[in-house]
């Protein structure tokens, strides 16, 4: 090495790639976590927005069909108001049927506490009785002194009954114009960006609503399957509250993964107060036979034309949502990581067409020589 002259560092390939790869997830890192950070601060209209989407893209297609014969204001309001009377109906089914079972059920609850304390006691728990008494005496206790703060609490917590109330409400009335001008929406959103970007824009916009509407479907079709087989189950092993039960299953079946387990287990503790251990464990083994039929059949079918991400993308994307939004960040990741990569996909393709359109074209048109 001559004097004044330094020394040449060699990088490796795979510790250059490393690095680029690494400020690349970083960027993406920081960027969703701004997003969710954003999301909590205004959740109230994050969450509206969400759900408005969501109701676009379940109600657009019927929407459409029946703008076929009427004028699009009104197929709009009859398709959002049809929704919303068979919404109310099924509520009211489910209110009915926790109705006409109350007096069976506090009768049966009562035996069933009962079972569950000789059972406790039997091997191979054997819990001593003294402990269970004790337990009842201080929870007792507890909701006596604390009776106040209970009450403060629930009467506080009206507003959030008000919140949820005034989400629903800009929900609704934000898919009214998602239905009924959307498109014109978004071609108007485009001529405000630069022409530079518009066609990118266009690109990633079209694979994005085909994702949400793909993953909307499917997993809205993979919820109503799973609430009628648990349906069905808890009906024919004699497990009250099946109808509402089977409603929680559809609800929780929007939380990839683990909605579905904690719901069967909050219907596995109906069955053991009413119907005893062995109809309880048929109830824990539901758990296993509906993850089974959700992960090899349904998903893979159902979800075909929307992104299928790993599962255990699926895992982190959900406790990541839970730990950074909680129970709407549970419900919101997947679809989230879903479109982001979706759009990442449609935007690296479009390059690559791009990149061999202009190659040939190059190709194509370079001059040739004569013998």
């Amino acid at each position: 090495m001559q004097p004044g002259t330094s020394p040449t560092v060699t990088v490796s390939p795979f510790l250059r790639t490393a690095a680029a790869y690494a400020w690349r997830l970083l960027v993406v890192g920081v960027l969703v976590y701004s997003l969710f950070a954003v999301l909590g601060r205004f959740h109230e209209i994050g969450v509206a927005l969400f759900l408005g989407l969501v109701i676009t893209a379940l109600l657009r297609p019927l929407a459409d069909v029946v703008a076929r014969g009427l004028p699009r204001p009104f197929a709009v309001a009859l398709t959002l108001l049809g929704s919303i009377a068979l919404v109310l109906g099924v509520l009211a089914l489910v209110g009915e049927a926790v109705a006409g079972e109350r007096t069976t059920l506090v009768r049966e609850f009562r035996v069933g506490v009962g079972r569950i304390e000789d059972w406790l006691e039997r091997p191979p728990f054997r819990l001593n009785p003294g402990a269970l008494s004790d337990l009842q005496a201080k929870i007792g206790e507890y909701l006596s002194s604390h009776r106040s703060t209970l009450v403060s609490e629930a009467v506080s917590g009206a507003h959030h009954v008000v919140a949820v109330l005034t989400t629903l409400a800009l929900a609704v009335f934000s898919a009214v114009f998602f239905i009924h001008s959307g498109d014109r929406q978004w071609a108007w959103f485009r001529k405000q960006l630069p022409g530079s970007v518009r066609e990118r824009v266009a690109v990633g916009g079209r694979a994005a609503w085909r994702t949400f509407t793909g993953y909307t479907h499917g997993i809205v079709l993979v919820a109503a399957v799973n609430a009628v087989l648990v349906g069905i189950a808890l009906w024919l092993l004699g497990v009250p509250l099946a109808v509402p039960l089977a409603l929680l299953e559809f609800v929780a079946a929007f939380v990839p993964l683990i909605g579905s387990p904690i719901a069967l287990a909050v219907a596995a503790v109906v069955a053991l107060a009413s119907q005893g251990p062995l109809v309880a464990a048929v109830v824990i083994g539901l758990i296993v036979v509906i993850g089974q039929i959700e992960g090899h059949l349904l998903h893979p079918l159902v979800m075909s034309w929307a992104v299928r991400l790993h599962p255990l993308v699926v895992a982190i994307s959900v406790i990541a949502g839970s730990i950074a939004a909680g129970i709407v960040g549970a419900v919101v990741a997947v679809p989230l990581v879903s479109v982001v990569w979706s759009v990442h996909t449609a935007l690296r393709d479009a390059r690559a067409a791009t990149a061999e359109t202009g190659a040939a074209t190059a190709e194509g048109g370079a001059p040739t020589t004569g013998d």
